[in-house]
């Protein structure tokens, strides 16, 4: 086992922010968390990695709404593996931003970013990463004792 790992105090690896940002990168869904009327709000979205910033298509709902407020969100997304207990969870927080039409034209082009839903109108959101946190559940022999 390299020394390199870091570990909290539930035996989790500590992932760095690059290992993060990579793991993001990975999985095409994750959660968002916003607030909605004065209440915490979760949506399942598909999205994309842009550098150090998430991207993500929705209509002209709270989510889009949020985003015009620049909202503080924060973005989830994992991968486990139940038979073998392995896995690893990430979270992102961030401000969102609606996409200029400008831009959005540029992403359309160079990010494979289609929305699963149905929608008359997508509009592109953008979650700028201010932190980004991961854990991961190591095999049991790569825990620390």
């Amino acid at each position: 086992m390299s020394t390199s790992l870091r570990f909290d105090r539930s035996r989790l690896q500590i992932l760095s922010p690059a290992d993060c940002l990579r793991l993001l990168g990975s999985v095409p869904l994750g959660r968002l968390v916003y607030t909605y009327a004065g209440l915490p709000a979760i949506r399942l979205v598909n999205f994309v990695v842009d550098d150090d910033t998430i991207v993500f298509n929705t209509g002209q709902g709270d989510k889009f709404r949020a985003a015009e407020r620049g909202d503080v969100v924060a973005f989830e997304a994992d991968d486990v593996e139940a038979e073998r207990h392995v896995g690893w969870t990430v979270t992102a927080i961030g401000h969102l931003s609606v996409v200029t039409a400008d831009e959005r034209a540029d992403l359309r082009q160079r990010l494979p970013l289609h929305s699963w839903m149905p929608m008359d109108d997508p509009q592109f959101v953008r979650l700028g990463i201010e932190s980004v946190q991961g854990r991961r559940l190591v095999p049991w022999g790569q825990r620390p004792r």
